[in-house]
């Protein structure tokens, strides 16, 4: 029985695969030339919004996003259709152009953004005017650091679709919220 379950739910959500670096990839992940901006503009330009998910080789918390989290299919979709993720790598050494147009490896941005856990995810506002000028830290509209079961996993990209960070904390929106 519990293998029909399994099936039923591959057959909703594609499966993620496990990377030569390490990391499990969604087929639907932005694929981005790693500028943030552009990125940003890309999203907001299909009605979403930009987050990025820190991740690390061997994360067992990052694994659990992926497989418990992503395969459930409402959340899945819900961040499908409102949200583009662009993944990166805690401690990788591809090249980002960062919104104030500096390029640094993934693990310098990290640093750079003070990200410490794994999986992190960063929310940005709806469009880029105005980031670059603002402190790094200063940019996001919200942040979930660590490992978030799949109820508040899918309530945090709710606070941010419906922009409830403009009127309190993500505390307030889940007691107002369920």
């Amino acid at each position: 029985m519990g293998a029909g379950v399994v099936a039923d739910r591959s057959q909703a959500v594609a499966e993620p695969t496990l990377g030569e670096d390490g990391l499990y990839h969604q087929s639907w992940f932005l694929q981005s030339f790693l500028d943030l901006r552009e990125d940003l503009e890309s999203a907001a330009a299909s009605s979403k919004r930009l987050a990025i998910m820190w991740e690390l080789r061997g994360c067992p918390y990052c694994r659990e996003t992926h497989l418990v989290n992503f395969a459930d299919a409402d959340i899945s979709k819900y961040v499908r259709d409102n949200f583009e993720v662009l993944q990166l790598n805690l401690i990788g050494s591809r090249r980002v152009t960062d919104f104030d147009r500096q390029e640094l490896s993934e693990k310098d941005l990290a640093q750079k953004y003070g990200i410490r856990f794994t999986p992190t995810f960063q929310f940005f506002p709806p469009s880029p005017d105005g980031l670059e000028a603002k402190e790094a830290m200063a940019r996001e509209v919200a942040r979930a650091p660590g490992y978030l079961k799949p109820r508040h996993f899918l309530a945090m990209f709710r606070f941010v679709r419906e922009r409830a960070y403009e009127r309190g904390s993500f505390r307030d929106f889940l007691a107002a919220n369920g």
